[in-house]
């Protein structure tokens, strides 16, 4: 694989191994990039040059769902949202994908006695998961409350049960699996219940805004992650800026991991 090393991250020229459809507009796809996937800390992100689309200048951002850098590989679940995803769904295995990282803040590194509380809406869901994985790892606990519009739609369901060894806590706004309504609900139940030393989230605003208030109440240090429209990734153009308590912050390199107090919401 022909790559290089620019500003400290890594242009990898990434071939995609499977696109697969796992929901409703969703997909999970598999790309070899070893260099990245062996570099990726949880929490940071991708920044994707689409195959076919050399027309359109500007990358797209994804989060890494799981990175294996013993196999050189890493998933990525994205959801199908406007040209560019539309697009990336039809794109073959064994495309070349120009991909750079890994980009941006991650999260906080755990520690052995954290008891972390996940709490992630829709596609939101990648951007905790390897955090969960790594508290785990480091000798930690973890819970995980998944929120989706419908049953369909909770494609990340098996996955975090495989890792945690039991279900998650869901909710699906229509009620057709586990809570009926947003996962706000059981997340603030779990807050207000627990002994959590970490809360994360990733998922709608007003999803991460009710949990870093829940968190708040309870004592708890609560860390988001912010999604924006970005067009560099990489600092220059300031088309991600996000209101913080010390000013204006770009959410791909300042971010996307935010200390939940610090954003202005």
């Amino acid at each position: 694989m022909e790559h290089i090393q620019r500003a400290g991250l890594i242009d990898e020229q990434a071939i995609l191994l499977e696109n697969v459809q796992v929901g409703p507009e969703l997909y999970v796809m598999t790309l070899e990039s070893p260099r990245i996937a062996a570099r990726l800390q949880p929490g940071q992100f991708t920044h994707v040059r689409i195959p076919g689309m050399e027309a359109h200048l500007l990358r797209r951002p994804f989060s890494v769902y799981e990175a294996f850098p013993d196999r050189g590989t890493m998933d990525i679940l994205y959801q199908v949202v406007g040209f560019g995803t539309e697009h990336l769904a039809q794109v073959e295995p064994g495309a070349v994908l120009d991909q750079i990282g890994p980009i941006g803040r991650p999260w906080d590194a755990p520690a052995g006695g954290d008891r972390l509380l996940a709490v992630a809406g829709g596609a939101g869901a990648p951007a905790v998961f390897m955090q969960v994985k790594a508290t785990l790892e480091a000798g930690g606990s973890a819970d995980v409350v998944l929120g989706a519009r419908t049953a369909e739609a909770l494609v990340s369901h098996e996955r975090y049960a495989a890792l945690l060894g039991r279900d998650a806590v869901c909710a699906t706004d229509d009620g057709s699996f586990g809570h009926a309504g947003f996962a706000t609900q059981p997340a603030a139940d779990l807050l207000r219940r627990g002994s959590y030393t970490r809360a994360i989230t990733c998922g709608p605003e007003p999803l991460m805004r009710k949990v870093a208030q829940a968190a708040a109440e309870a004592g708890v240090p609560c860390q988001i992650s912010l999604e924006r429209r970005m067009a560099c990734g990489v600092g220059a153009c300031l088309s991600c800026v996000v209101e913080t308590a010390a000013g204006k912050k770009r959410a791909c390199v300042d971010g996307p991991i935010f200390d939940a107090e610090q954003v202005v919401w």
